[in-house]
């Protein structure tokens, strides 16, 4: 993407990593969007295709200096790179010396994230609107009825914050269920 004016302001034409190089190209810092400068970094080419290799571990010395700039997206990105180098030993003393704020290294972090997926007791990938069978009978809590084996769940829910749950309805009742007691319909 290329160079708004306010981040080519902000960068000085320069490349806000390496400080070497003109600034070509906007990247934005997952997991965020693009629709703020504060989530963007000013990168050259040169950081830019060094970012995917395994062997540009003499290039990223230039975060020894980047790490330290004002802005929270800079230092989220440093980290980030910083962190794919952990075992190299300049890369390691360099994280452990810096003080960054805990959103920024949340940031900074987030990019290593898998998304949860969720799976039924076989193994099969779960996703919501799916249909899906009971493997076993379940006292349902709080209720005077049992879901018996077999039962079909119509157009289940992913509970997003836990990969192990779904929500569906059982006798008009909107229920959570244990994905390893259910199997894809």
């Amino acid at each position: 993407m290329s160079i708004s004016k306010e981040l080519k302001e902000r960068s000085q034409g320069q490349c806000e990593l390496c400080n070497a190089e003109e600034a070509t190209t906007s990247f934005t810092v997952s997991p965020k969007n693009d629709d703020h400068i504060a989530n963007q970094v000013a990168v050259c080419n040169t950081c830019l295709s060094s970012m995917d290799k395994a062997d540009a571990g003499f290039h990223w010395r230039c975060l020894e200096g980047s790490i330290w700039s004002q802005e929270p997206s800079v230092q989220a990105l440093s980290y980030r790179l910083l962190n794919k180098l952990k075992d190299e030993q300049w890369a390691a003393d360099l994280m452990g010396s810096v003080d960054l704020d805990e959103n920024v290294v949340q940031w900074a972090m987030s990019g290593f994230e898998v998304a949860a997926v969720h799976k039924d007791a076989f193994g099969n990938v779960l996703e919501a609107g799916d249909n899906v069978v009971l493997t076993q009978a379940l006292d349902v809590k709080g209720t005077n009825f049992t879901a018996s084996k077999g039962t079909v769940v119509k157009r289940i829910k992913l509970v997003a914050d836990n990969p192990e749950q779904i929500e569906g309805k059982i006798n008009e009742q909107m229920i959570v269920i244990l994905t390893k007691f259910v199997k894809k319909g």
